[in-house]
């Protein structure tokens, strides 16, 4: 709009619409008409041409003040009479009519615009793949067309996504026939009329969003389209669709979702029923060599008859009663991957568990050991000691194979279990010998000693505060296959969550007062481990009344990915003497440790993970993970003291990277089954996340403005008002630096009127270094 060239001072009106996206308004060139002004000024700013909007009789609907970006002066200001004829006479001079709209033909090449400056347009032309013009940048115009919008013919212009018009694609497969009518179930199209006009762009882009552009190249869906949306297929705005998409969204780098590797194999195996090679899937075979549910009809056509899914090949229609696509879950990502390189007790302990297990035994792990710590403390990174109280959650579906963390925590717990033996048997014998003994008798007191330090998972308030007072400063530990068994300790209250908060708080205190001489009145420090099992909706249940209380950032939670259908049942190796006494040297090591001790190299390590947490709460601007990483680093740290005590006090390299997974391990299960929970009890009426954090810098464009930075908040659900604080702490981070508006002399104070550009994170790979003056 500041060019030398034919925008100079079009710009009327710039307003975000009703779907977030740009209205923008500008003053026609004097002679041009309107598809050329538009295709001309889309050149200019370097996007594609909106085809439908091209005739006054397009209606834009203008949204709120709030959406609007700049106004001129001029905007809606009437023309002057002279200004209306000269522009009437610039039409009739070109053969068009008065409004420009004609039919007559123009000489592209040939073509000037009649401008107040008489400034010839081919010396205006942007450089482009269609012109040998150039001009500086914000100037450009397209040569003149007829007044006939419909370009799917002319030669120059051509389709976006390649020549899809001729018969060179060839015909479609069976196979991706039938995805694609698996794919608009999937989008929930199912028997709706997809090719109408009004509905197919939305319906074509909801269909390859579903995942059809996984399982096809563009080529291919081209031919689907031109099958299953013939009207549409003929239209430039589809080939325009499904080449943009591709070119934005295809990445055949990353991983399939479960469900479209479902409708893939699916395709491919109903694909291969109505082939010849159908034999492959013959069961119990009606007649020779034709498999079980396979009809062939006298014409050749074949019809596939089985529970879940029903194929008419005449025109390839998929009907499909149990075949449910479930999305919520489909473009979520991956949990990190552990580490190859372990520490030398982690690699001993999951050395019998199948490898989809590993990582949910490497957290299930920890409580047990730091239950043989006695005595033992660690400073923190912010000065206040700890001892190393850890609780694992496991999360995972039914039958996912929660019970694969038992057998080596049975083993890390066996000696603590044959001492807890010998005193639950003096306890006893105690009471047998108190119920025997008339209430008048004199009576022994409880026997001193009775250290119990495993407790049954039904244990009451009172019970839970006398072992506690009976341990003598160690900890108590459960392993919990139901996690609704905490129960039981929840007495007339929330006990229970309160527990769980308090375990990890130092110098914490807790007990009961009671009046009866028998009852238990004792105030206790808290020192409690414990492994639970659940399935994922009912650990989010279970903790739904407690988001924002505690608990969650408090416990380290690990998951099992779903196994696919049909998989391979995973084998374990033998627990044997073996596992047992190579595992005796490390519960020894954790057995004879006393003191304050000192690991030099975890501290460092929890300093660079509380400073890589802090980076990327700042690029995301997610306030729920910025509170989680808290309690989630120092988990990390009392693990990595965990793992330095038990090999003699001395750090192993893996040690560092094997705790870093387990921190981002434990972060992504936290965001992953409580983070959209927690933003709605923390904010109301807040958007949920489907991804997880992002880096919002890595989001925006190598140079963006104010607005573009608020928009990205607002869209992920976050407040605008705090768009100003995180572009100036990305400044004072060096993340970021500003440019001042063109023109502006002395100081801008508004940070509204900058524009800014990306030290890091940029699209374009590169670093930008600052020199200091």
């Amino acid at each position: 709009n500041c060019s030398s060239g034919i925008w100079n001072g079009s710009l009327l009106h710039l307003c975000y619409s009703a779907r977030k996206k740009l209205h923008i308004g500008i003053r026609m060139p004097v002679g041009m008409t309107i598809e050329e002004t538009q295709k001309a000024y889309c050149e200019a700013l370097g996007v594609p041409y909106d085809e439908s909007c091209i005739t006054p009789e397009r209606m834009i609907f203008l949204t709120d003040k709030d959406s609007e970006i700049y106004r001129s002066k001029m905007w809606c200001a009437v023309l002057s009479n002279e200004e209306i004829m000269k522009r009437r006479q610039a039409f009739l001079d070109r053969g068009l009519t008065v409004d420009g709209r004609g039919d007559a033909k123009v000489n592209s090449l040939q073509f000037t615009v009649n401008s107040n400056r008489n400034d010839n347009v081919q010396n205006n032309r942007l450089s482009g793949n269609r012109s040998d013009y150039a001009a500086p940048a914000g100037t450009a115009v397209q040569p003149a067309q007829s007044g006939n919008s419909n370009h799917a013919d002319d030669s120059h212009f051509g389709n976006p996504g390649g020549n899809y018009g001729t018969g060179e694609l060839g015909e479609a497969s069976e196979k991706n026939l039938i995805a694609f009518d698996l794919f608009v179930q999937s989008a929930g199209l199912e028997g709706m009329a997809i090719d109408t006009v009004g509905s197919r762009h939305s319906s074509l882009l909801a269909i390859m969003s579903a995942g059809a552009s996984r399982v096809m190249s563009e080529e291919e869906l081209m031919k689907v389209v031109r099958t299953k949306m013939p009207s549409y297929y003929q239209e430039d705005d589809c080939h325009q669709l499904i080449h943009d998409f591709y070119a934005k969204y295809a990445d055949s780098s990353k991983p399939m979702s479960r469900d479209v590797i479902r409708v893939n194999a699916l395709a491919e195996k109903q694909a291969a029923l109505l082939g010849a090679g159908a034999a492959a899937f013959a069961g119990d075979c009606k007649s020779p060599g034709t498999p079980s549910g396979l009809a062939l009809s006298a014409d050749g056509n074949h019809t596939v008859q089985s529970s879940n899914l029903q194929v008419q090949s005449t025109n390839h229609t998929v009907q499909s009663s149990m075949f449910q696509v479930q999305s919520s879950e489909e473009d979520y990502p991956d949990p990190p991957v552990m580490p190859e390189k372990l520490p030398k007790l982690v690699e001993l302990l999951i050395s019998r568990t199948p490898e989809i297990y590993k990582p949910a035994v490497a957290h299930a792990i920890f409580p047990p050991l730091a239950t043989h710590l006695w005595q033992t403390s660690f400073r923190y990174i912010d000065n206040v000691v700890h001892e190393a109280t850890l609780s694992t959650c496991l999360l995972a579906g039914t039958g996912a194979g929660k019970s694969s963390v038992n057998k080596p925590i049975n083993y890390i717990m066996e000696d603590i279990r044959k001492r807890d033996a010998e005193n639950l048997k003096r306890e006893k014998e105690w009471k047998e010998e108190m119920t025997r003994k008339g209430a008048n008798k004199d009576k022994r007191k409880r026997p001193d000693n009775l250290v119990i330090q495993e407790i049954d998972a039904d244990m009451t308030n009172p019970a839970f505060v006398m072992r506690t007072a009976e341990a003598q400063g160690r900890f108590l530990y459960t392993s919990l296959n139901e996690l609704d068994q905490f129960d039981a300790l929840k007495g007339t209250g929330n006990q229970h969550f309160r527990i769980m908060c308090l375990a990890s708080d130092s110098d914490n205190q807790y007990g009961q007062t009671r009046v009866g001489i028998s009852s238990v009145t004792e105030r206790v420090t808290i020192r409690f481990n414990w492994n639970a099992s659940t399935t994922i909706q009912k650990g989010q249940r279970y903790f739904s009344k407690v988001l924002t209380d505690g608990p969650i950032s408090r416990i380290n939670f690990c998951t099992i990915p779903e196994r696919e259908i049909g998989d391979e049942m995973p084998v374990f190796g033998d627990y044997d003497d073996a596992y047992r006494e190579a595992l005796k040297p490390y519960i020894e090591n954790l057995n004879n440790a006393r003191g304050l001790i000192d690991c030099p190299e975890a501290f460092q390590l929890a300093l660079r993970l509380k400073d890589e947490n802090a980076e990327f709460s700042r690029l995301s601007q997610d306030r729920v993970y910025e509170n989680l990483s808290f309690r989630a680093n120092v988990i990390a740290y009392l693990k990595a003291c965990v793992l330095y005590v038990a090999n003699g006090c001395k750090w192993e390299p893996e040690i560092d990277e094997f705790i870093r997974w387990s921190e981002r391990y434990d972060l992504y299960c936290k965001i992953r089954f409580f983070g959209d929970a927690i933003k709605r009890a923390n904010f109301s009426n807040e958007k949920s996340s489907k991804r997880g954090p992002a880096n919002l810098l890595q989001q925006l464009p190598d140079v963006f403005n104010f607005q573009q930075a608020e928009y990205l908040r607002s869209q992920l659900g976050m407040d605008k008002k705090g768009t100003p604080s995180m572009l100036r702490n990305w400044v004072n981070r060096n993340y970021i630096r500003k440019i001042p508006p063109k023109g502006v002399t002395g100081d801008v104070i508004s940070i509204q009127l900058f524009s800014f550009e990306k030290l890091r994170n940029r699209k374009d790979g590169k670093e930008v270094k600052i020199l200091e003056s």
